[in-house]
């Protein structure tokens, strides 16, 4: 009745008699609640539905003749056609605007190539002005101690600056002359009172002590002898602490607790009664055994801190880290002297040892690559390829020349620093896994511990020793003075040391 065609859902008003669309009734009662009829008041629930079969609509007159049905055709195909166009019309400019964003990406790319090109000029500049500046402006020491104490990235620029001085490079000049001298006068004679490879291959476990670190957290992750005391134990855990062992009393000297993660690495210092501990946490810390506290943070890095060596003047320290860096620290003021990192390679440092000269020093990188750089031009003077994975561990022997490598790899390769070549490569038992290499005080016998413990005897390269003694990975190996024992540590939370 309302839209004058025939409804789909009938039904009649009682009010005036009349049939309509329920949908069109409904909104006609919502608005006005009348009968559009006659005006009486009206609501849905008074509707009356008439049930009828689906209702069949008429046709509309102009699609009952043939040329009608043809029109309508014709007209749905204009419409399609149209659309079409609209579409392809569409696809053009998408495509215009996605060969513009292109076009504006590859321009990005170039300005940041040509931006990293010129930062790398301008780090190179500053590595040549460097020793200039250190010249020049020695007043500004004071100023920049302090930033450089943080780990900021300016700070360490200024105290880069400033921090490898005339004198510094003189101090490490004359202490490797001293050593040279000492070495050659020593010539190729061996110590009298150093044990004989048939009395070392007599050794035998004769203590083992598992209370050092925390049982909750098992794992003694590095080892350090003090080399002009070897009975003094120095031993980093995962379970965040420091130890201090006395191997004649068999007692722990001291605790120190302040990482805030394992420690993988311990230095005991030849001279003083203090110790040194790098960790993941991404510090390095100086101790005092007799305080049994911290004296100085080194922040040198911006990652895991994973190797630590100490320079033969007992005054600087070297660490490398996964943040790519190797960095060279002044222990009494905690200070970072300078902090290189190889551009070309852009690869984590896995583990850094100085020369027993200390001019020199090598680095092991992720990459499998060993690294010898020169310490006063903060050079990368050499490289050794040749292990696959991740160097572990190295160690330079007290001669000088030799120095050995280990990887993951499950070898140990030996190297002739004059020859700048690899001269024997031991393979070790499939899976073998190097944790810990060490040359005794006299460069003749080398240690490996890892899987097990192996000792060989050098110039020959045959093994005398092996311990399997530990129940998990070995993590550090050390000789007592003149080889009379041997001490290890692992992941099975002890310390074990060998001897007749």
């Amino acid at each position: 009745m309302i839209s004058n065609e025939v409804p789909e859902h009938p039904c009649v008003s009682p009010v005036s008699n009349q049939v309509f669309e329920r949908r069109l009734i409904e909104k006609y009662i919502a608005e006005n609640g009348v009968d559009p009829i006659n005006g009486q008041p009206l609501s849905e629930e008074q509707l009356i539905d008439i049930k009828v079969s689906h209702p069949i609509r008429p046709k509309a007159p102009s699609a009952t003749s043939i040329p009608a049905i043809l029109k309508s055709l014709q007209d749905e195909w204009d419409a399609v056609m149209l659309h079409s166009f609209t579409l392809r019309q569409q696809l053009q400019t998408t495509r215009q605007e996605l060969s513009h964003a292109l076009y504006q990406h590859d321009a990005a790319c170039r300005v940041i190539a040509r931006l990293t090109k010129e930062v790398t000029a301008a780090r190179e500049a500053l590595a040549t002005l460097k020793p200039q500046a250190g010249l020049i402006a020695p007043q500004a020491t004071p100023a920049s101690q302090p930033a450089a104490v943080g780990a900021g990235g300016e700070a360490m620029e200024i105290s880069e600056q400033v921090g490898m001085t005339p004198e510094i490079i003189q101090k490490l000049q004359d202490k490797a002359t001293v050593l040279t001298t000492e070495r050659k006068k020593r010539g190729k004679t061996v110590p009298e009172e150093l044990v004989r490879a048939e009395d070392l291959g007599k050794y035998r476990q004769v203590a083992s002590h598992a209370g050092l670190h925390s049982a909750s957290i098992p794992g003694i992750l590095s080892l350090d002898l003090c080399p002009t005391d070897t009975n003094k134990v120095l031993t980093g855990g995962a379970d965040k602490n420091v130890v201090v062992f006395d191997r004649r009393e068999e007692q722990i000297v001291a605790t120190l607790k302040g990482h805030t993660k394992k420690v993988s690495s311990v230095i005991y210092h030849p001279a003083q009664s203090v110790v040194f501990s790098a960790s993941p946490d991404s510090t390095i810390r100086v101790w005092s055994v007799t305080g049994g506290n911290c004296v100085q943070v080194i922040r040198a890095h911006e990652a895991s801190v994973t190797g630590l060596s100490l320079h033969a003047t007992g005054d600087y320290l070297l660490s490398s880290s996964e943040d790519q860096y190797w960095a060279f620290s002044d222990i009494q003021t905690g200070r970072v002297l300078t902090k290189v990192t190889d551009e070309t390679a852009g690869c984590a440092l896995t583990c850094a040892q100085f020369h027993p000269d200390g001019l020199i020093f090598g680095t092991g990188t992720a990459d499998s690559q060993i690294k010898i750089w020169d310490l006063k031009e903060r050079t990368n003077v050499a490289n050794f390829p040749g292990h696959s994975g991740p160097v572990t561990s190295i160690a330079f022997s007290e001669n000088g020349y030799y120095l050995a490598t280990g990887a993951q790899d499950s070898s140990l390769k030996l190297w002739d620093l004059r020859k700048l070549k690899n001269f024997k490569t031991i393979t070790l038992d499939n899976n073998y896994e190097v944790k810990s290499l060490v040359f005794d005080q006299s460069g003749t016998y080398l240690a490996v511990g890892g899987s097990d413990i192996r000792v060989y005897i050098c110039k020959q390269w045959s093994e005398v020793l092996n311990f399997p003694d530990h129940s998990g990975l070995v993590t550090g190996v050390a000789f007592g003075e003149h080889a009379q024992f041997l001490a290890s540590t692992g992941m099975d939370r002890s310390l074990k040391f060998y001897s007749l």
